[in-house]
């Protein structure tokens, strides 16, 4: 077994400088090692799930593969799934199972998502996003 098969693997959009950010935060929030980072857009590396694992859907939400593999949890659900495995956010996750805590935090998570490139100052003013990343057309 490999160091990151005893770990939940963190798939991100490694293009976002938000998410590279929050991942940043997340390193240093992860006192116990649980957690293993990994940018969603290396489709040939991700990790073995039960479940498939839809490259252009890791990079609408971040997702979250637990350790034994049957798991892959998106967006708000990942972020709950991690505020148990960290210590700081200990206190908070109780929190997130309060009666429309879900509801809210899942439309708050995909707005940020959706709206994540224009959230973050980008390296001179303008950001350049990656052909996958654009919108299309039509």
């Amino acid at each position: 077994m490999t160091p990151t098969t005893e770990k939940a693997v963190v798939l991100y959009d490694g293009a976002c400088p938000l998410c590279r950010r929050s991942v940043r935060i997340l390193k240093k929030l992860d006192w116990l090692n649980r957690l293993h980072p990994q940018d969603a857009r290396d489709v040939a590396n991700l990790p073995p799930c039960e479940l498939p694992l839809v490259p252009k859907k890791l990079l609408e939400e971040m997702h979250v593969v637990t350790p034994d593999r049957k798991h892959a949890l998106a967006g708000f659900r990942a972020f709950r799934w991690m505020a148990w495995r960290l210590p700081l956010t200990w206190p908070l996750a109780p929190l997130l199972y309060l009666p429309g805590a879900a509801w809210i935090g899942g439309k708050a998570y995909r707005w940020v998502a959706k709206n994540r490139f224009n959230l973050v100052p980008c390296q001179d003013g303008a950001c350049h996003l990656p052909v996958s990343a654009r919108p299309s057309s039509g």
